[in-house]
C-alpha cells in the first residue's frame, strides 16, 4: 500500500519534520509499506520559504532528517521525501527527492534535473540521472514539480520499466494534476502525485492509476491529510492499460511492425495525388 502524503511546508524545518512525522505514523497505521511527501517537504521550497540559502540552518536539516529516517526504521515504512541537499559551497543545493528504507537507512537520492529557470539561475544545481528503486517487488522512479512538462522523463521511466513514478510537487495551479493523469494513462503506470497542503485548494494532492483516472484525492483545504492506495495491477479496469495497452505501445513505438509493412506502392509515394 502506498500512502501519498500531503504535508504543511513552512520555513521552520523542525515543523516540516514534525508534519511528515504525523504523517507516516498515519500512513503505518493505515498499512502503508511507503510514504510519499512533496517537493521541499523537510527544508521548505526556494522562491517561497527560503529566499537565501545561508537563511538554512544545515545542522537543523540534518538532525531532523535522522530523527525522520529513524522513525522511518522503527515503523519499518520506507519514506521518500523532499528537501534540498547541500553542496560544497559555493556551489547551489540540489532539489532532491531522500528515499529511505524500511530499516531507517538512506538507499537512494534522485536530484531534479528539469529545473526552472529561476531555479537553475538562482537557486539549484541541476541533478542528470535518474533514480529507480524497489520495495516489496514494485519499481518505483522519481519525478519532480516541473519535469511533469518533460514528456521525456516519464517515457524514459516506462523503458526502465517501473510500476509507478512518485512525482513531488510544490504547485498551485491544476493543470499539473491533468498533465500527471496524461503521464499515467499514456505509460500505463500509477503516479503518486505529492503537493504541499498550502497549493491544495487548486491543486490536490492524488493517486492516479494505470488508466488515469484518480484513484483518490487528498482534501483541498490547506490542511495536512494523506490517501492510502493498494496498487492492485489485478484491478480489472486496469487489464486493458498494463497487459494489452502497455506492451503495445513498447512493440509500437520499436517501430519494427510498421517498418515491415511498408509498401512499394506509387499512389503511397506521390502525396500530391489525390
Amino acid at each position: 500500500m502506498l500512502a501519498t502524503c500531503q504535508s504543511l511546508i513552512t520555513a521552520d524545518v523542525r515543523g516540516n519534520a514534525a508534519h511528515i512525522r504525523s504523517l507516516m505514523r498515519q500512513a503505518r497505521a493505515a498499512g502503508a509499506r511507503l510514504a510519499h511527501f512533496p517537493e521541499g517537504a523537510l527544508t521548505g521550497y526556494a522562491k517561497h520559504q527560503i529566499r537565501d540559502w545561508s537563511a538554512v540552518d544545515w545542522n537543523v536539516v540534518r538532525e531532523e532528517f535522522k530523527r525522520t529516517a529513524a522513525l522511518a526504521g522503527e515503523l519499518e515504512l520506507w519514506v521518500v521525501v523532499g528537501g534540498a541537499h547541500r553542496l560544497t559551497p559555493p556551489h547551489w543545493p540540489h532539489n532532491s527527492l531522500y528515499v529511505i528504507s524500511d530499516s531507517g537507512e538512506l538507499v537512494g537520492r534522485y536530484d531534479k534535473r528539469f529545473l526552472s529557470n529561476t531555479e537553475v539561475t538562482s537557486f539549484y544545481t541541476p541533478g542528470f540521472e535518474p533514480l529507480v528503486f524497489e520495495v516489496d517487488g514494485w519499481r518505483f522512479g522519481c519525478a519532480i514539480c516541473i519535469e511533469t512538462v518533460f514528456p521525456a522523463l516519464f517515457a524514459e521511466y516506462e523503458r526502465l520499466d517501473v510500476d509507478a513514478v512518485l512525482l513531488s510537487m510544490y504547485y498551485n495551479l491544476p493543470e499539473r494534476n491533468l498533465m500527471a493523469q496524461a503521464h499515467a494513462s499514456i505509460n500505463s503506470y500509477w503516479i503518486s502525485y505529492a503537493n504541499s497542503a498550502d497549493c491544495s485548494a487548486v491543486s490536490p494532492s492524488a493517486l492516479y492509476g494505470p488508466d488515469g483516472l484518480a484513484l483518490g484525492v487528498c482534501e483541498g483545504n490547506g490542511s495536512a491529510s494523506l490517501i492510502c492506495t493498494v496498487l492492485d495491477p489485478a484491478t480489472p479496469e486496469f487489464d486493458v492499460p498494463l497487459t494489452k495497452a502497455r506492451p503495445w505501445r513498447r512493440l509500437a513505438s520499436a517501430g519494427e511492425i510498421y517498418r515491415q509493412r511498408r509498401v512499394d506502392d506509387e499512389r503511397s509515394c506521390d502525396q500530391t495525388r489525390f
